[in-house]
């Protein structure tokens, strides 16, 4: 995933800060922009995991703070439901300028109920999803409870969100009474995706069944039982991301890229914010690559050796399968396991100081399901040895290193 820091002004000329993410060596086929949730920032877990899933499926994707909150410019006092529309139009009009006009709004809680306003004025979107979004953008004010009396009497009360100390002022409140969400999805002729927790507890399940209801044509509903509001864990944004991406390519124009022209058939793109989690592309394939948690990954893939043991394995069975396909031998099914250890070598003397000395040990097992002789179960192990991967990882091997 290449990914770089951009800024744009909206309509007031406050800068807001945004990130522009983009598939691993090649063009998106499609644009998506981001809106967070109210009093969040764009680098909300769920809101990076979601993007690197919309990544993986091709797309780009830009998600932005909205005035006065995270790195942008701008007093979150000011700001309101309005303001947060003319700032994804601001965002819109940086992305078609330098980048590619978006054909796809995703929007988190608030955010969710923002896209759906901002999209009816941007012609070139076709497709817009929720996640945890309201029914109506007053539901914002359950969080302002203890201090709506202050806020209508004062004009301005500081409130306590998420644990952060924010100044709201009435104008909020009257700009969020203003909006009328039923027009809003009467009219809006667009492709919709509510996703939503029947666990929600910040933003009731019973608020996307009015979207849903309210929504013309066509519209889809996802089920993310189990979440919380903030999709707090990673598997639930990830599944979310993956669920958005594929829905949303039925519905814009995505173009497909041709395969690009490069001496080089793997990229491997890791951005300073990911730590671990690499976006691969494999010849037209994307991947993703990491550590485990305890040695400070997400999990969110395989591990640089798993890889390394995967491509093991799947030759194996590749060459396994074509043999016995070219002898109509009757093989069901063939399952490679693998294992990969470092060792001592058995000639070292000194094996348990040097680690020099230690080398790679690849542990196989084949499962071969079918009906077999013997003398056939024997010649198609010995025809595993022969898998092109097995042969290049027992020759001598030499890599050549250039900076770009």
């Amino acid at each position: 995933m290449k990914s770089q820091k951009v800024t744009f002004t909206n309509k007031e000329g406050v800068e807001l800060n945004a990130r522009v993410e983009l598939p691993a060596d090649r063009k998106p086929g499609g644009f998506a922009l981001f809106a967070h949730c109210f009093t969040c920032t764009k680098n909300l877990s769920a809101v990076r995991n979601i993007s690197r899933a919309i990544t993986g499926a091709g797309f780009g994707i830009m998600r932005f703070d909205f005035t006065g909150l995270g790195d942008s410019e701008g007093n979150f006092s000011d700001t309101n439901f309005s303001s947060n529309i003319d700032d994804l139009k601001a965002a819109a009009s940086f992305l078609e300028e330098h980048f590619m006009a978006p054909s796809l709004l995703i929007g988190h809680s608030l955010g969710g109920a923002a896209v759906l306003y901002a999209a009816h004025s941007m012609k070139t979107v076709d497709a817009v999803a929720t996640i945890g979004a309201p029914s109506d953008p007053m539901h914002v004010s359950k969080l302002l409870a203890s201090s709506l009396e202050d806020i209508e009497e004062m004009g301005m009360a500081e409130v306590n969100i998420g644990g952060r100390p924010f100044k709201i002022k009435k104008q909020f409140l009257d700009d969020l009474k203003a909006v009328n969400m039923d027009d809003v999805l009467k009219n809006l002729r667009k492709a919709i995706l509510v996703s939503h927790s029947p666990q929600d507890r910040v933003v009731e399940i019973e608020n996307a069944a009015k979207i849903f209801q309210e929504a013309r044509h066509p519209k889809s509903f996802v089920s993310l039982d189990g979440a919380d509001h903030l999709l707090s864990d990673g598997d639930d944004s990830l599944y979310v991301g993956n669920v958005i991406a594929h829905w949303a390519k039925r519905y814009i124009d995505f173009k497909e890229p041709a395969r690009p022209q490069t001496k080089r058939q793997v990229v491997a793109s890791l951005t300073e914010e990911n730590k671990f989690t690499t976006t691969i592309k494999a010849g037209d394939h994307f991947l993703t690559g990491d550590e485990p948690e305890k040695y400070g990954g997400n999990n969110f893939g395989p591990t640089p050796y798993d890889l390394v043991s995967s491509g093991l394995a799947t030759c194996t069975a590749m060459t396994i399968r074509m043999y016995a396909d070219r002898k109509k031998w009757k093989l069901d099914e063939v399952n490679v396991h693998i294992n990969h250890n470092k060792v001592h070598g058995e000639d070292c003397a000194k094996c348990e100081n040097d680690e020099s000395s230690r080398i790679d040990q690849f542990s196989r097992e084949i499962e071969l399901v079918g009906d077999l002789d013997d003398t056939q179960r024997q010649k198609l192990l010995e025809i595993a040895n022969k898998c092109p991967v097995h042969k290049t990882l027992l020759s001598e091997i030499e890599i050549t290193t250039n900076l770009k």
